[in-house]
């Protein structure tokens, strides 16, 4: 069993220290980890120091969190261990909020950070009442509107999401923030905007680009290369895949992608993610986390819900005609594929639509409010 490590510090807080409870698994996926992995970096630029408290579940990206240069600090794994039933979510966290706060509070209470962040669907008010005095401020992630918080900031990036949507939830003295317009995307999102709409312009469907979150347990992604497989897709067509380093599907994904018939690559782990995203004209992927870095970079896409907490993004990004909304079954033969005359269109008004969403400077808009 792992024993959280704790690193001496002054007794007083610390203005330049960001504590950051966030987890990843083969069950909770690594949109919440790789959002707040993204806000500790852009942090660190500033001159900030970051820590995590993570978990051990399986499908963990801790070893990753640390060969990007922050400290985590790693909480045991119980399998089968008692859990709060109240939460839809709760046995995401392994463990009581009440255990997990007792774990939580030693490390905190020694760093004594300015801000501690919480980004974890099976944590409430419970929770943050008993470590806030720990720090000087809180600030919880969420996108459910689902459970009580005690907080001083609340960030929820999903485009269309009104404030309005937290007032049962948090005290009235709590800043809500909003919208896509606060998206947490690293720079080269926004670096790589300008580029990506402009070769929108002209560019016929020849990249397609599969994404289906980074562990994607149940192998939704072998299931749309299938359904490609039966579509008349264009011989020049190049169909990029890209997945978790540790996915658990993914040497069957690749033995799939050996048998296309169009050129497929598989890849894992990728850090160039904006840029396969502007070379792409299509993307097929989850409406979860990954839809606000497509919107930036005005990438069209055919998007799956993967979880119910994904269908709010759906349903929003369909009425704004940012993208489509399919399965695994109807993905086969889509017209937005075969159909290229009629797909071109489509895909510049999509296009057009799903870069009127973020810019990508969302990351940058919570900083300078964490900063105030």
């Amino acid at each position: 069993m792992d024993v959280p490590r704790v690193a001496s510090t002054a007794a007083t807080m610390n203005n330049k220290l960001i504590v950051i409870r966030a987890d990843a698994s083969l069950d909770i996926g690594t949109g919440h980890l790789m959002r707040c992995l993204t806000l500790a970096d852009a942090l660190k630029a500033k001159g900030h120091e970051c820590h995590f408290i993570c978990r051990r579940h399986p499908g963990n990206l801790i070893e990753y969190v640390r060969q990007q240069g922050h400290m985590v600090h790693a909480l045991p794994y119980v399998p089968a261990a008692k859990t709060d039933d109240c939460l839809a979510h709760a046995r995401w966290l392994g463990s009581t909020q009440a255990q997990d706060a007792a774990l939580c509070a030693p490390i905190i209470k020694m760093l004594m950070p300015r801000w501690l962040v919480v980004d974890h669907y099976a944590l409430d008010a419970r929770w943050e009442r008993l470590i806030r005095h720990y720090c000087q401020k809180l600030m919880v992630i969420d996108d459910l509107a689902d459970r009580s918080h005690q907080c001083d900031v609340l960030l929820d990036q999903t485009f269309g999401r009104n404030p309005s949507a937290y007032l049962a939830w948090v005290s009235a003295d709590c800043t809500v923030l909003c919208g896509a317009h606060y998206a947490l995307l690293r720079p080269e999102f926004a670096a790589s905007r300008t580029y990506s709409l402009e070769r929108r312009r002209s560019a016929p469907l020849r990249r397609v680009l599969v994404t289906l979150g980074g562990m994607d347990k149940d192998n939704v992604t072998g299931q749309v290369l299938k359904a490609l497989a039966a579509t008349q897709l264009p011989p020049d067509c190049l169909i990029t895949v890209v997945m978790g380093a540790t996915a658990p599907w993914l040497e069957a994904v690749q033995q799939t992608a050996n048998d296309m018939p169009v050129s497929t690559e598989v890849r894992s782990g990728v850090s160039n993610m904006a840029q396969l995203m502007a070379d792409s004209d299509l993307a097929i992927g989850a409406a979860g986390a990954t839809s606000w870095e497509r919107c930036c970079l005005g990438l069209p896409t055919i998007m799956i819900v993967l979880a119910d907490n994904q269908r709010v993004i759906a349903q929003a990004l369909l009425k704004a005609g940012a993208a489509f909304l399919a399965d695994t079954v109807t993905v086969q033969g889509h017209w937005l594929i075969t159909d290229q005359q009629k797909g071109a269109r489509a895909l510049s008004a999509m296009s057009d639509s799903a870069a009127a969403i973020t810019d990508g400077l969302g990351t940058s808009r919570v900083i300078n409010f964490l900063s105030r």
